[in-house]
């Protein structure tokens, strides 16, 4: 049994965490702390014991792992108290607020032989999984080129921000998504062409970026706006024989806004009409079109690992290099901005 509490009782806590993690019967999870109690809405589950004093949580000599769901100017603060108190730590992303405080923390860890990791949930996002079942079916070819993107209409949010912060990024706050599930599977880039943009004008908000990342003759482009009344598709992978297009994101998010559990059999399942599209010649050069059933994502099984990982002793799925590398990306790319 792997027990574990919460730090933050907000809305990555109950939206992106618990409904997962209760679902698993070789994870417990004993106390949350609440940092600001006056602010609770979320329902409280009655097996979990909830707590005002942090001392509590970071003392108890059950909990092996803390979890981090605070805004991330905290998480440097939070990581390496629970380190110090020795327990294991999953930080929600962007990880930390810059490189240098990610390689103190991982430092710090090592040092104490305890595990910290980063929350990448998106690993195991539908749509995700599903484009890399078709990259590696070889119905593409040789691949050559994968567009992420990453797109809302939220104009009300850039427009309520008049001053630029770079920790208060599109970038960072949604960057860290694609850019962890492109590093995790085509690893480190040779190099990183970076626009990054303020659309409202300099001095506010950044509210869109396009990174191109390049693997000797792959180029993976990573795009997202706040101002996208259409979105663009969710993946597209380009092959010298084919091309796969996936338009829906991953449901598990629209299903958790809507209070539709994990414990639904259909949670989180595309539907026919969100499947991807494969159009390729295959090996008599004859044009061939098709659709391609989803895979299902499951943002738990980042739980599963890290269990094998503390229980078990298995390696860490989600690597230091791969979080560190991703925040000198978040770094250099807030340097386009003023």
């Amino acid at each position: 049994m792997l027990t574990i509490g919460y730090i933050g009782n907000g809305k990555s806590t109950n939206r992106y965490h618990l409904p997962f993690v209760l679902q698993r019967e070789n994870i417990k999870v004993k106390t949350i702390y609440r940092r600001n109690p006056s602010h609770d809405t979320w329902k409280k589950q009655d097996q979990i014991y909830y707590s005002s004093n942090l001392n509590e949580l970071l003392t108890d000599p059950e909990i092996q792992l803390i979890v981090v769901c605070t805004t991330h100017s905290s998480h440097y603060e939070y990581t390496k108290m629970a380190l110090e108190y020795n327990k294991h730590v999953l930080v929600e992303k962007p990880f930390m607020m810059t490189a240098e405080e990610t390689e103190e923390i991982y430092a710090l860890a090592k040092a104490k032989g305890l595990i910290v990791q980063c929350y990448q949930n998106r690993r195991f996002d539908s749509d995700f999984l599903t484009t890399q079942k078709v990259m590696e079916s070889g119905k593409l070819g040789e691949l050559l080129e994968v567009e992420m993107h990453y797109d809302y209409f939220r104009p009300e949010i850039p427009e309520s921000n008049d001053e630029f912060q770079y920790y208060n990024s599109f970038l960072y706050g949604h960057g860290c998504h694609t850019i962890d599930q492109a590093i995790s599977y085509f690893g480190k880039p040779k190099k990183i062409h970076y626009d990054v943009r303020q659309l409202l004008g300099s001095g506010r908000m950044n509210d869109y970026f396009d990174l191109d990342l390049y693997y000797d003759t792959l180029k993976v482009s990573i795009k997202s706006s706040y101002f996208r009344l259409k979105e663009r598709p969710s993946f597209v992978a380009y092959g010298k024989k084919g091309v796969f297009v996936k338009h829906s994101k991953d449901r598990q998010e629209e299903h958790l806004k809507l209070f539709y559990m994990p414990d639904q059999p259909d949670f989180g399942i595309d539907l026919p009409e969100h499947y991807g599209t494969l159009t390729y010649l295959d090996e008599n050069g004859q044009y061939r079109e098709e659709k391609v059933v989803s895979e299902q994502g499951d943002y738990g099984r980042v739980y599963d690992q890290l269990y094998e990982v503390i229980i078990n002793g298995a390696d860490k799925q989600v690597k230091d290099e791969e979080t560190l590398l991703q925040m000198r990306i978040l770094e250099k790319g807030m340097k386009e901005c003023k």
